[in-house]
């Protein structure tokens, strides 16, 4: 049985296509839309559960990662 689990996705233009980033485990994609860039990263990260070791998902899992907003002053 399967079993689903939640990551997040960071998605981002980059000249002309969308570049995919999941930073829990370190695995980006690409694509030429948001959604493409989004479903090859599913595709990435499925793939890298069916092939990688035990030990190399352990070593690359972040369990906390945090999204915020930052002010900066500039100039």
């Amino acid at each position: 049985m399967k079993q689903i689990q939640q990551f997040t996705a960071l998605i981002e233009r980059d000249d002309d296509a969308y570049v995919s980033l999941c930073p829990e485990l370190d695995i980006a994609s690409q694509g030429d839309t948001v959604e493409e860039a989004r479903t090859n990263l599913i595709e990435a990260i499925e793939l890298f559960f069916e092939v990688a070791d035990p030990s190399e998902i352990a070593s690359r899992l972040k369990s906390e990662v945090f999204i915020t907003r930052l002010e900066v002053s500039i100039g």
